[in-house]
């Protein structure tokens, strides 16, 4: 097995040894649809649940391109620990949105861990001094060790849905204790199975009024520039990390697989990797993510600097959120153009290459990742 390498340093890079564990039981963990204990317990040991969290109410608030990168770091190891990781330390980040009090208790959970989904798949009926919600939504990675749950609801009022100033639905965020929640195992993809990404309902339980909360930074509770990054910016720069990883990891070990094919249209049945149209295409795979990585990074690193100094501009999050998406777009180009030189072994359900192959197309799916028509 290839090891991928470490992205340039970070203050909270990934460690050699890290990755061996993460790598060592990521087929393990494919195959029994959920992560392995000991790469559940690398999350909560090294913190990384809570790197997104005010550090005031118990949270770690690391640097946003050091969280990108070490999101990328491990994606290139494992995608299902680095999916997990990212979208359960995302809804970690709505604890700046949150009540202080509120966000303090929920971080000072034992094993904490917060997952969720956006799509307000609910309700939430005003109801006293708070709300009585209903509703089940879908893919929330990390679903089994979750201890609280955020979501959207749609908003309602005696049966009515609450309008917003342009007459649509108002959509509320949202974050409850796992005892109101029932998971239901859903999760039947071909890739990143080991996410768990269950359904989860909540059956008409009633919450207060802190429970929501409003994903904002006009709104948000604490002062950080963490909470002053543009949300679809943010998303869209984690996925990606994600995708990118996956896709580099796919590269080194498609890499491997086409040096130790021969190739049958030559001459005495050369090296595959030696054919020139073959190696055109490793090359240009190669170059495509690289420079889109250095953009994105380069890209990020100056948002950042400017949500330190005081706010990201439209402009500024509108370049970050393209620079995303031509990462995404590398890796798809990179990992379907090598594909077809790998052979019958890179098909083969219990292949690494495979499984890197299954969770690289599966994370693509993601609704925020669909290429523009």
């Amino acid at each position: 097995m290839t090891q991928p390498s470490t992205p340039e340093p970070a203050r909270h890079a990934l460690s050699a040894s890290d990755a061996r564990r993460i790598a060592r039981y990521a087929a393990e963990a494919d195959a029994w649809r959920w992560l392995h204990p000991v790469q559940q317990g690398m999350l909560h040991r090294r913190g990384w649940l809570k790197m997104l969290a005010p550090r005031a109410v118990g949270g770690a608030e690391w640097p946003l391109p050091d969280v990108v990168r070490l999101e990328e770091a491990v994606a290139r190891v494992d995608g299902s620990t680095a999916w997990t990781l990212t979208l359960c330390a995302g809804a970690g980040w709505f604890a700046g949105f949150m009540a202080p009090g509120l966000a303090r208790g929920i971080l000072a959970t034992r094993r904490v861990c917060l997952a969720g989904s956006g799509a307000p798949t609910g309700y939430a009926d005003l109801e006293g001094d708070g709300y009585r919600i209903d509703g089940l939504w879908d893919y929330a990675s990390g679903a089994p060790m979750a201890t609280h749950f955020t979501f959207n609801a749609v908003l309602r009022q005696e049966g009515a849905v609450l309008l917003d100033a342009q007459g649509k639905p108002r959509i509320q965020a949202f974050v409850v204790p796992a005892k109101l929640v029932d998971v239901e195992s859903t999760w039947r993809s071909m890739g990143l199975r080991a996410t768990a990404s269950d359904a989860y309902r909540v059956s008409a339980q009633w919450v207060p009024f802190e429970y929501a909360f409003d994903i904002d930074p006009a709104r948000a509770t604490a002062p950080g520039p963490l909470y002053r990054f543009p949300f679809l910016a943010f998303a869209y720069v984690t996925l990606a990390a994600n995708l990118a990883g996956m896709a580099q990891h796919f590269v080194d070990l498609a890499t491997d697989c086409i040096a130790r094919r021969r190739n049958r249209f030559a001459d005495g049945g050369g090296a595959l990797i030696e054919a020139p149209q073959v190696a055109a295409v490793l090359a240009s795979a190669c170059a495509l993510l690289g420079d889109a990585r250095t953009r994105v990074y380069a890209t990020l690193d100056a948002a950042w600097e400017a949500a330190r100094e005081g706010a990201v501009d439209g402009s500024q999050a509108a370049a970050l959120e393209a620079a995303s998406m031509a990462w995404v777009a590398a890796g798809r180009a990179a990992v379907d153009s090598l594909f077809p030189y790998c052979g019958l072994g890179a098909v083969r359900e219990d292949a690494e290459i495979n499984r890197v192959w299954r969770d690289f197309h599966t994370a693509s799916q993601h609704s925020l990742l669909m290429p523009q028509p």
